[in-house]
């Protein structure tokens, strides 16, 4: 009996670290300085620690959950984003290797603004899905915002 609550109990540890860990990715993102009437480069980033990735956009797998980034602005007009290729990766949970992102990927993005924008800056918001993974099991989707302020001159 003893053996088998302490067995239920680090299962429950490992459990709780797990869902912590599914928590752990960042995303963040950088803007520069757009003229009006021009445009800038903008940048989200997403940081993923290390014993997780993330589905790339295009996983491979009917059942993996591709990343998805959406981009939009107030005052200004946002370009398609630009997905970077991730990594094939073959998991205990799968039996056709799986397209990953793994540490660190971006996600590019122009912005252009009006020549006829009154204001000083632009509020881009970003909207990220994605799911996170260990070697062993999948985490239930998440969603991250992160809000990025363009100076306008």
């Amino acid at each position: 009996m003893k053996k088998l609550l302490f067995s239920a109990f680090l299962f429950l540890i490992f459990t709780v670290v797990g869902l912590v860990d599914a928590n752990a990715q960042t995303v963040s993102g950088s803007i520069g300085t757009v003229k009006r009437g021009g445009s800038a480069k903008g940048t989200i980033v997403m940081s993923i620690p290390g014993g997780l990735h993330v589905n790339s956009s295009r996983p491979n797998s009917e059942y993996a959950i591709p990343t998805v980034v959406r981009v939009s602005a107030v005052g200004g007009k946002v370009g398609g984003v630009s997905y970077p290729r991730g990594r094939n990766r073959t998991f205990g949970f799968s039996e056709s290797p799986i397209n990953v992102y793994e540490g660190r990927a971006s996600f590019p993005f122009n912005l252009t603004v009006p020549a006829n924008f009154k204001g000083n800056v632009v509020k881009v918001r970003a909207v990220v899905r994605y799911q996170a993974c260990t070697d062993e099991v999948c985490y239930p989707p998440k969603t991250k915002e992160v809000t990025l302020t363009a100076k306008v001159q």
